[in-house]
């Protein structure tokens, strides 16, 4: 493995992505492998611990996959020499952040499948609520596993259903019915490319078209990259379908029913903080639901300053925003250490470093003497806002105040997002004036709970890590893996 996952010495106080997903089917038959390394490094800020490829050849042998992944960054994991070696028409790519399941090789994806019908290649985006009952299912039935994530337990559901249906996307929608949580699937079988997202909509996937290709992508963003159209994304609860004999066909008998009213549920952060700007989701920009909330902060939480700053990467276009609707300048106060990943050997905490000053370090220039707004995307612990809050005053800031993109973290998510358990949030049984001290701002204001739908154009959202209260029924027990560090 090119680069290891360092033990931390400290909880991580950001919110970490879920997982990317990749998919490609060229039907005149070029290998794909290339387009799907570009689209992975594209999604590379959706999961960084772990990536893969698995590639076949729909006019060879129909249980012949060849597949490369391994820990580490896209650009460290592949080489020139295993690109060429993937030799397919058909394939599908995963970066992974281990929401659930520990951070392993054996862990990362694409998983592939060898079974009675054929072969099976899986990337999932989201978290299972269900995944133990439906692990101790199989597992009474013999099956044995070989990762402790609930990837490997979609794809032994649709392979053993996949043996009592006439075709893999029946089996697909056979899988779904015993599915509860989030999941955006990317599946490769001999002969046909398929992308099913679970009824609530919670992750993103989108399809597009590049010459005599399709693509199937968890953000726009991918698809822009290696030069394709973007078609549509996946409806919340849609299975589609892609093959040279049909083009795409869909399947919506999982979609919610429309009587019911519509009771999506996109995880909110995918605007505020995990997508890239140059994303679009289910027709809503990434970027200007940024702007919105910037501006929301704006309007709800104004304040006298001298300079709007954001907090490098996902802050910086809500503090753009705060200074378009307020009037005070906007400008760059840290500079990021682009080089620094998501996991890197942590300062010990007797060491004079600070993973934070790591990975951002202040502009002096910028702010000497001057009233500062500082806006970032959360708060979770509160550990790396009180030493950024710092950093500003050390550098001669006469005042900080913060403001938060979001709403304050007081509940625990289960489907993707690794807000950990309650007594570990900062927001959870203080008021705002107890985490403004702890944090040692001169004054804090979050982001208006009844605001959070107006980031999306009024499109229905997931409120449960703000609100306690679910789309669906919470698990029985704590599915959540590692994130309690």
């Amino acid at each position: 493995m090119n680069c290891e996952i360092h033990e931390m010495t400290e909880p991580e106080d950001k919110l970490r992505e879920e997982c990317g997903v990749f998919g490609m089917y060229d039907f005149s038959g070029e290998d794909v492998a290339s387009s799907i390394y570009y689209g992975l490094f594209a999604l590379q800020h959706r999961g960084q611990e772990s990536c893969g490829i698995a590639v076949s050849d729909t006019k060879g042998p129909k249980k012949k996959v060849l597949s490369h992944k391994g820990m580490g960054l896209v650009n460290e994991v592949f080489t020139g020499d295993h690109l060429a070696a993937l030799k397919g028409d058909i394939g599908v790519g995963h970066v992974r952040y281990s929401t659930a399941g520990g951070s392993t090789r054996e862990n990362a994806q694409p998983l592939v499948l060898n079974y009675f019908k054929g072969t099976l290649g899986l990337a999932h985006n989201g978290n299972l609520v269900n995944a133990p009952e439906l692990r101790r299912e199989l597992e009474m039935g013999g099956a044995i596993f070989q990762t402790t994530i609930d990837t490997e337990v979609i794809a032994y559901h649709i392979a053993r259903e996949r043996v009592r249906s006439k075709d893999v996307e029946g089996a697909v929608a056979n899988a779904m019915r015993k599915l509860v949580g989030a999941y955006s699937l990317v599946i490769m079988s001999p002969r046909k490319l398929i992308g099913a997202r679970d009824p609530f909509g919670f992750r993103p996937l989108c399809i597009g078209k590049r010459d005599n290709a399709y693509i199937l992508a968890s953000e726009t963003c991918a698809l822009d990259t290696i030069g394709a159209e973007f078609i549509r994304d996946v409806e919340p609860g849609e299975i589609v379908t892609i093959s040279p004999k049909e083009g795409i066909v869909s399947d919506r008998s999982m979609c919610l029913p429309k009587d019911a009213g519509d009771r999506t549920a996109r995880c909110i952060f995918e605007y505020i903080y995990f997508g890239r700007p140059d994303s679009r989701m289910d027709g809503v920009s990434v970027y200007q639901s940024r702007i919105r909330a910037g501006r929301f902060l704006a309007m709800d939480s104004p304040v006298d300053a001298d300079l709007v700053v954001g907090v490098p990467e996902s802050g910086n276009v809500a503090a753009l925003g705060y200074s378009l609707e307020s009037g005070i300048p906007y400008g760059t106060a840290f500079v990021k250490n682009s080089y620094v990943g998501r996991t890197f050997i942590k300062p010990k905490q007797s060491s004079r470093e600070s993973s934070v000053r790591v990975k951002l370090n202040v502009l002096r220039e910028a702010v000497d003497g001057k009233r500062i707004i500082m806006i970032d995307d959360s708060i979770v612990r509160g550990t790396t806002s009180d030493r950024i809050v710092r950093m500003l005053r050390e550098a001669g800031a006469k005042e900080v105040h913060m403001r938060v993109s979001s709403p304050p973290f007081l509940y625990p998510c289960y489907f993707g997002t690794d807000v950990p358990a309650r007594e570990q949030l900062i927001a959870y049984n203080r008021t705002l004036e107890e985490i403004r001290a702890i944090i040692g701002a001169d004054s804090l204001a979050y982001l208006r709970l009844e605001r959070l739908q107006e980031l999306t154009e009024g499109m229905p959202i997931c409120r449960g890590c703000f609100t306690g209260k679910y789309p669906v029924k919470p698990p029985k027990e704590d599915i959540r893996g590692d994130y309690e560090r």
